[in-house]
């Protein structure tokens, strides 16, 4: 885990975060990193494999798209070559 030092925060700012912690029952170091959590990562944003696993439950492929896939051919692609 990374520290992370706030320089020059204001009474009002410090005092309102203490206040925001003693409502959540939490130390103000532990309210900061719930702010900062929610501000990156809130809950309603997409997940790509969540979004993937919906596309998929509401259009799975068909007997013959499935059909395509196995049989396409596997052979490995040769490495390209770049000139020097």
């Amino acid at each position: 885990m990374k520290n992370v030092t706030i320089r020059n925060l204001s009474d009002e700012v410090h005092r309102a975060i203490r206040q925001r912690a003693a409502a959540h029952e939490r130390s103000i170091e532990a309210e900061m990193r719930a702010i900062l959590t929610d501000a990156v990562q809130p809950p309603e944003r997409i997940k790509l494999g969540t979004r993937l696993a919906e596309i998929w439950a509401a259009d799975p492929l068909t007997e013959e798209e499935h059909a395509l896939l196995n049989n396409r051919d596997r052979t490995p692609h040769e490495p390209m070559e770049f000139p020097e």
